[in-house]
């Protein structure tokens, strides 16, 4: 039986590269051989035992590669063949409950079970490659596939699913258009893709908050279209933001910083009477000090929660991406082979010799 080398989570913070059996696959199935596979916050959260996961898994939910076996009624049913590059979604929906009927399957319950999607089911669930931190991943029936030009590197294109959730959680679920002002709350590669996404849409004004630590990524931000990036720990970002608006405030502000409570409670500051506010940064299901609902209220500020990404912030990233309008490589600054998984999230996290990435990918080949 041919095998295939995974890495394997067996605990919070326990990593090891095992060879697994590549399954055979049915009519309704596929087999990717895995080009890159992204890495953001939550393969960190993941990692630290954060997330609740079932373990031993293999992580990786940001799959770009190529098909590299695949039953007839997938292809007809994907549009693709053996050969193609494809994105897969991380979220496997079940298709028939109320909410995937209704068109939100990134909140599937479906089998029950919680989220089901790729990096989150245990190697116990038959065929185990649950994950792209691997040469090849299992392509259940339920994956939601998209086609991408072989000729983008995978470096660059393998940035559909950070790109994706900017366009989600700063555009799609805003409602944001030309004339909008925009301020994003951290500067991380999910921050940086709310900037393209957002100069995208025509927002008129953006803004970028941050710490000191983050002045290359707020130099970034500025690259992309940014119009102003505030320092949090040196500026006092209530003032600046008035300042800016004329002391409006500001029409939408996207959430997107880790674990810190206190841009959460900041948010309903800085936006403008009517306002959206879209929460999209996990805290590890801490309080939040200083929220002021009243502000919601006199305000009438209009506050959602961000899950994931939709097909419609796929595809427009990935349109974005093989456009070749900006250039996106400047936001890619590491790649790691498999075995050098465990270094990879590691220097996400800032744990490697003081040395951080913006973003990073493995390179199984």
């Amino acid at each position: 039986m041919k095998k295939t080398r995974a890495v394997v989570q067996t605990g919070p913070r326990q990593l090891e590269l095992r060879d697994l059996p590549i399954p055979e696959i049915d009519d309704d199935s596929g087999l990717l051989q895995v080009e890159a596979c992204g890495i953001c916050g939550s393969d960190a959260e993941q990692y630290d035992g954060v997330l609740p996961v079932p373990y031993p898994l293999i992580p990786g939910h940001e799959p770009l590669g190529v098909i590299a076996a695949i039953g007839d009624r997938a292809a007809r049913r994907w549009g693709v063949e053996v050969g193609d590059r494809v994105a897969v979604e991380v979220l496997l929906p079940c298709g028939h409950c109320s909410l995937c009927r209704s068109g939100s399957y990134q909140l599937c319950r479906g089998d029950g079970r919680g989220l089901s999607g790729y990096s989150y089911l245990p190697l116990s669930r038959e065929p185990g490659l649950w994950g792209a931190y691997a040469d090849f991943m299992y392509l259940d029936p339920r994956s939601i596939l998209h086609r991408v030009r072989k000729d983008v590197p995978a470096q660059t294109a393998v940035l559909f699913n950070p790109l994706g959730a900017g366009f989600r959680w700063a555009v799609e679920l805003p409602g944001t258009g030309p004339g909008d002002s925009v301020m994003i709350l951290g500067p991380g590669q999910r921050g940086l893709a709310s900037v393209i996404a957002a100069r995208a849409a025509g927002a008129d004004t953006i803004i970028v908050t941050g710490l000191e630590r983050d002045r290359t990524k707020l130099d970034l931000a500025l690259e992309f279209g940014a119009d102003h990036v505030i320092n949090v720990e040196s500026e006092d970002a209530r003032r600046r933001v008035k300042e800016i608006t004329d002391g409006r405030g500001v029409d939408v502000v996207v959430e997107v910083s880790s674990y810190a409570t206190q841009p959460v409670a900041e948010a309903l500051h800085y936006v403008a009477a009517g306002g959206r506010v879209i929460l999209a940064g996990v805290k590890g299901f801490k309080h939040v000090p200083e929220f002021i609902s009243d502000l919601i209220v006199v305000k009438e500020i209009t506050l959602r929660g961000a899950l994931g990404v939709t097909s419609r912030s796929y595809r427009s990233a990935i349109n974005l991406i093989e456009s070749g309008q900006l250039d996106l490589a400047r936001m890619h600054t590491h790649d790691f082979g498999l075995e050098d998984a465990e270094l990879a999230i590691k220097t996400l996290k800032g744990e490697s010799d003081g040395e951080c990435s913006v973003h990073s990918c493995l390179l199984p080949g």
